[in-house]
C-alpha cells in the first residue's frame, strides 16, 4: 500500500485529535489545559492540510471551525496561566 504524504499527514491529525478527546474523556486531561487545545488545533490543522489536496467542503468547514474554537480555547488557557509577579 502506497499512502500519499498528504493522507499520512491528515491521518496523523485525526489520531492527534482523537487522542486528545480520549485523554479528556479518560480524565487524564482537562479541557482548560493548553495541551488539549493545542493538540486539537494542530490535529485539525493537519487535516486541513490534507484537504487542500483532496478537497471536501463539509470536512473543510468542520475542521476550520475546530481550529478556530481550539485557538480560542488556547487563548483562554494561556490567559488563565498565572504569571510570576515582577519584582
Amino acid at each position: 500500500m502506497n499512502i500519499e504524504t498528504h493522507n499520512f499527514i491528515g491521518t496523523f491529525g485525526v489520531l492527534l485529535t482523537l487522542m486528545a478527546y480520549f485523554l479528556l474523556q479518560a480524565g487524564k486531561w482537562q479541557s482548560s489545559q493548553i495541551r488539549f487545545s493545542l493538540a486539537n488545533a494542530l490535529g485539525s490543522g493537519l487535516i486541513l492540510y490534507s484537504l487542500y489536496f483532496d478537497f471536501n467542503f463539509s470536512g473543510f468547514l468542520i475542521e476550520s471551525i475546530w481550529v478556530v474554537l481550539s485557538l480560542y480555547g488556547l487563548y483562554r488557557s494561556l490567559k488563565a496561566v498565572p504569571t510570576e509577579p515582577s519584582l
